[in-house]
């Protein structure tokens, strides 16, 4: 019997992780999971944390206790990178594979690469299809967008589990089919994500999924924004929270994930009902810190993970992103709601953190709200931090009320 290596957090993303146990055990391989999250894990993995912090030299409580999302990755990533080629020289495994956003893409591909050419890795993430050359660099890792975020279970999500699941464990050895998945159909509702606005995502998802609606999730990374727009123009969609708009941003100020100009067209011109608002509008995305432009090094910088800088959006910046999203909103021909939110539009926008600026959100509010005089279109201010709870079942609350109108 073969075995397949499963790389991932099961603590924030261990019931899809779970899942894909299950499909490789059901393909006939044996699973041997190693757990690279903070946190304790969903279910009981075979190689913890703890041992990986402890390949690279860290201590994985004090990780904890920092709450320093770019320390955990950095020292994660490292213990990845010394512990997973020992365990294959030891023969624990013979494929592998794992499934993420920017950090978990960033997590798993170093001990990827760090495998001798020929060994099948899989690698499912919202960063494919991109320019992925500081996660394969010269390595033989098979990128596999994940179409939608890894945020959950749904149609299309397990779709791509299968299939890269089948890749893995039919590059070991031959394997049986898997049933196809005939669980329930549900009306589906898009919604965009980034690491900054998760906790907002989550809870709204969570709300949406237990009023009858099947959720999914579109990482805000360019790649992410495309997707959703092209799949509510075919029709996938009944209404769309796209909350987390700060694609945008990389459009105007010239970061590296950009969606192009099209962005936030796409449910207007069908006439889908949606709630919008302005999340993480106050950063723009690098690469790693010595890819920043020249010109943009002296800016307030920060290192949201080894592959991943952000910089803070300036109040003029903001103005003219506001100004752009106000001219996509006020072409809606049906009702919309926008959420403003005033306490900060990040994790990191808020009272105490790194980008946390009153004065940038009163431009990007101002200009959005300046720029809408459609009668389609309602703006609501809310006291909250768009990651607060209120403000995400605000958000959820209002978008089932515009579809169920």
């Amino acid at each position: 019997m073969k075995t397949i290596a499963i790389v991932g957090t099961f603590d924030t993303k261990g019931r899809e992780f779970r899942y894909v146990k299950k499909l490789v055990e059901d393909l006939g391989c044996k699973a041997f999971t190693i757990h690279t999250g903070v946190f304790e894990p969903l279910f009981e993995p075979d190689v913890s944390n703890r041992e990986v912090a402890a390949a690279a030299g860290y201590n994985i409580d004090e990780i904890a206790a920092r709450k320093d999302r770019a320390l955990a990755t950095e020292a994660l990533s490292k213990g990845t990178e010394i512990l997973i080629p020992k365990l294959y020289a030891e023969g624990k495994f013979d494929g592998i594979i794992s499934c993420g956003g920017s950090g978990g893409t960033s997590l798993a591909t170093p001990a990827m690469r760090a495998l001798p050419i020929g060994v099948p890795k899989v690698m499912v993430s919202t960063m494919a299809s991109g320019n992925v050359a500081q996660y394969v660099g010269t390595s033989d890792i098979l990128m596999m967008p994940s179409i939608v975020d890894v945020a959950g279970l749904n149609k299309i999500s397990k779709t791509i589990f299968q299939n890269a699941v089948k890749a893995v464990c039919g590059m070991v050895s031959p394997c049986r089919d898997l049933q196809d998945d005939d669980s329930e159909s549900k009306p589906m509702v898009a919604a965009t994500m980034f690491g900054v606005t998760t906790p907002c995502i989550d809870q709204a998802k969570a709300y949406l999924e237990s009023k009858g609606y099947e959720v999914l999730v579109f990482h805000a990374t360019g790649t992410g924004g495309r997707t959703m727009e092209a799949l509510v123009k075919a029709g996938f969609f009944k209404g769309v929270l796209d909350l987390t708009t700060t694609e945008w941003c990389d459009e105007i100020v010239g970061g590296v994930l950009a969606a192009g100009p099209e962005r936030c067209e796409a449910a207007i011109k069908a006439g889908i009902p949606q709630v919008v608002s302005v999340g993480a509008c106050d950063m723009v995305n690098f690469g790693p810190m010595d890819t920043v432009p020249a010109e943009f090094k002296n800016r307030n910088l920060y290192k949201h993970n080894p592959t991943v800088t952000l910089m803070r959006t300036t109040a003029e910046e903001n103005a003219k992103i506001g100004e752009a999203l106000a001219s996509k909103w006020n072409q809606a021909s049906v009702d919309m709601e926008v959420l403003l939110p005033l306490k900060g539009v990040s994790m990191i926008d808020a009272e105490g953190q790194a980008f946390d600026g009153p004065e940038e959100r009163k431009q990007l509010f101002a200009s959005i709200k300046a720029g809408i005089n459609n009668p389609h279109v309602t703006i609501k201010e809310m006291d909250n931090n768009i990651n607060d709870e209120a403000f995400a079942l605000a958000a959820a609350k209002k978008l089932i009320e515009l579809m169920e109108k």
